[in-house]
């Protein structure tokens, strides 16, 4: 008897053992139907036997779904994702099967369009010559949705297909998505910019893993030098496919034109921003290797491409690359991972390479190139600090007087400026002048921000939203609430008391509802229609306009507080990439960074742009502590609901359930900086290892060795972004 074992989509320990019923083919990779319990479930078939252990009796696979299997090393690479993340298969499988419903083949509908063979009827009443006239001008569509569209009855369309004045075609609801042209000609690349893509050319061809660095300044060219590259992949055979990773979706509306332009051909989008329709689409057409080049966020990483051929990690450094609940992961790490079992190349491009990535580069694990210069006229902009000690603004305001001197100034020209602040709203505390309270969410140690737009007081980190108050909800004092700080929304009305002739928008998540709400605004941008954009880090990076002059930013100490490994350099990635939004066309441009502490040496590397020199003193210091690129990091977060002694006293029996392990070093258990979420109680422990250790082993061992109350969790963080 032929067996199967299938991997559901569900946190179970192992896969579980179904007799395949003589008329069903199956094999390694198969997404199938089988009983589980009560219930039908969907999963893969993970391996294939033909006698079970013990000849005991097994349950049937019900059905086999019409999709192409998942490749065996697809399969590998969900089984070693679950081992480096310390999670299981099945949660990793269900961030795979998202879009149930593309597992059947697209329905279909009959559509109408014109008939060429067919003598046009000698009479013809109004009503029939407004659709034969629609027709013959726009795309087929159903006899419903014609009718609907000319503003007749569906019996009118009905009676010209009866008579053969009009022809029917049975199509899928989910067409084909339009097939790239890569021989359409790019831009004529500089000297560099050719040797860094034929580097990548030859790479592709091979048809290996490798993994390549571009490391080249804002505005250098890297999505013209790894257009080149998606070319020569899409080139090497009818199926190859291309997945490009960008970090956020604001990023994925702004390169479809490009695409489009290069290619001849939108590439097809994957991210949270899709409806059903358009989700169930994409998963099908990849599964089936239609979808020859897709753009999308971190979980295209999860697609069923079954003949990936190239990856692209688009400003690779970016934290947003970062999966912080359910399975936590990276995504940068696991698409070099995935290239390893799969065997094609990977880019990883950025202007701030990740530190933990230009280690690599530099001790040969990946290829370097390095683009040092923009093409054509456009050059680097000048970085000046502004000693907000010095240039103190007017009370109650954040902008200094040179800033606004030279946003006054830029204006009078006819030209752009870009304000940048990494906060939402209007305030990011809301405090009682009276008794002192600090306005939090329910349950969570989470101050609210005031979004004055709306008259809201939102949690960023739970979503919680309440009316503002009038009096302070603790000592019931009437307007007394105060917001302290600055959000994007304060700034702009700063900004429209002292220019208010300039023509200002914001850009932040608050702002923009849908994909089409972005593309206007960067159209209006574009063609300077907006004379001030305030934006927080939407706007830092991805985005051209030709006559953007001037960048400030508002508070360049912001990411400097707390206790992040990586802030120092975080801080430095992105105010660069704010810094280089400035003069990309003609005309020169400036950044102005507002400081108060501008003799510190990250401020002074700003300003000199002389990143290499920062990475140096970061990269000798993380040497020094044992610290990513030259140790290990893990983090183990427990959250318990309840007393907090309850959960202090959790925490250390915890810690004292650590293996001992040569190269392991335990810190912990600390209160998180948010001791409180969602009423429940969280504690931190931090692991750090030799780079020889096997962290994720290590990591699942001690969680395996705990046994928890049924309303505690624990999560395992490798290689954690956020220590909150």
């Amino acid at each position: 008897m032929r067996y199967a074992r299938v991997l559901f989509t569900l946190p179970l320990p192992e896969p579980f053992d179904y007799a395949i019923p003589d008329h069903m083919d199956v094999a390694v990779g198969s997404v199938v139907r089988a009983p589980l319990g009560a219930q039908e479930r969907t999963g893969i078939v993970w391996g294939l036997g033909e006698e079970p252990e013990g000849g005991r009796e097994l349950k049937e696979l019900y059905m086999a779904y019409p999709t192409p299997p998942f490749s065996e090393a697809f399969c590998k690479f969900i089984d070693w994702s679950a081992k480096y993340t310390c999670t299981n298969p099945g949660a990793i499988l269900r961030m795979v099967l998202r879009a149930p419903q593309a597992l059947y083949p697209s329905k279909t509908d009959t559509v109408v369009l014109p008939n060429p063979n067919a003598d046009m009827p000698k009479r013809l009443t109004a009503a029939r010559e407004r659709v034969m006239e629609f027709v013959s001008e726009n795309p087929p569509m159903t006899q419903a949705e014609l009718g609907r569209e000319v503003g007749v009855s569906t019996s009118v369309v009905k009676g010209l297909v009866e008579m053969g004045a009009l022809a029917t075609d049975v199509r899928p609801v989910d067409p084909p998505y339009p097939v790239p042209d890569p021989d359409q000609a790019g831009f004529e690349l500089t000297d560099e910019q050719s040797e860094a893509a034929d580097h990548i050319c030859r790479k592709v061809r091979e048809r290996s893993f490798n993994v390549s660095l571009i490391d080249g300044v804002t505005g250098s060219g890297k999505t013209e030098v790894y257009f080149e590259a998606i070319s020569a992949a899409i080139k090497t055979s009818p199926d190859a496919q291309v997945l490009i990773l960008l970090p956020e979706i604001a990023l994925t509306q702004a390169i479809m034109k490009r695409f489009e332009a290069r290619f001849g051909a939108r590439p097809v989008e994957w991210h949270s921003g899709l409806s059903d329709a358009e989700r169930r689409r994409a998963w099908r057409e990849v599964s089936h290797g239609r979808a020859r080049i897709v753009v999308g966020a971190r979980s295209a990483l999860f697609l069923p491409f079954p003949n990936l051929t190239l990856a692209i990690v688009d400003e690779e450094h970016d934290g947003s690359y970062k999966q912080e609940d359910g399975v936590i992961y990276h995504a940068r790490n696991l698409c070099v991972a995935r290239a390893r079992f799969e065997n094609f190349a990977v880019v990883l491009a950025s202007a701030t390479p990740a530190l933990e990535t230009l280690h690599n580069a530099r001790v040969g694990r990946y290829d370097y190139l390095r683009l040092a210069a923009r093409p054509g006229v456009s050059r680097l902009p000048d970085v000046s600090l502004i000693d907000m000690r010095v240039e103190a603004p007017d009370r109650g305001d954040w902008l200094s007087p040179a800033l606004v001197r030279n946003m006054a100034d830029v204006l009078e020209a006819g030209e752009q400026s870009l304000l940048f602040l990494n906060r939402r709203g209007y305030a990011p505390l809301v405090i009682c002048k009276a008794c002192g309270e600090k306005l939090k969410s329910p349950g969570t140690q989470s101050w609210l921000t005031e979004h004055r737009y709306t008259g809201r007081l939102v949690c960023h980190l739970t979503g919680y939203s309440m009316r503002r108050p009038d009096a302070c909800p603790k000592c019931g004092a009437r307007d007394a609430l105060m917001g302290v700080g600055p959000g994007i929304e304060r700034v702009a009305e700063e900004v429209r008391r002292k220019l208010p002739q300039a023509r200002l928008e914001l850009l932040s998540s608050d702002t923009i509802q849908s994909g089409e709400d972005l593309r206007a605004l960067i159209t209006r941008m574009e063609n300077g229609a907006i004379d001030v954009l305030i934006g927080t880090q939407m706007i830092a990076k991805g985005h051209n306009f030709p006559g953007l002059t001037l960048v400030g930013v508002v508070d360049a100490d912001a990411s400097l507080k707390g206790g992040d490994l990586r802030a120092g350099e975080r801080t430095f990635q992105l105010l660069s990439q704010v810094a280089g939004r400035a003069g990309r066309a003609e005309k020169p441009g400036r950044a102005l960074l507002q400081t108060y502490d501008p003799e510190a040496p990250l401020m002074q590397a700003l300003a000199a742009t002389d990143r290499d020199s920062f990475l140096a003193c970061e990269e000798e210091m993380r040497e020094v502590m044992g610290m990513p690129p030259f140790g290990r990091l893990a983090a183990l977060i427990l959250s318990v609901p309840g007393e907090e002694d309850m959960s202090s006293q959790l925490a250390r029996e915890i810690g004292m359930a650590a293996p001992n392990a040569d190269g392991v070093e335990v810190w912990g258990p600390a209160p998180a900086p948010i001791s409180v979420l969602r009423g429940r109680w969280r504690w931190r422990f931090l692991v750090r290892s030799e780079m020889n250790v096997d962290l994720s082993a290590y990591m699942s061992a001690w969680k395996a060795s705990v046994k928890l109350p049924s309303q505690a969790r624990l999560n395992i963080d490798i290689d954690p972004y956020s220590f909150l």
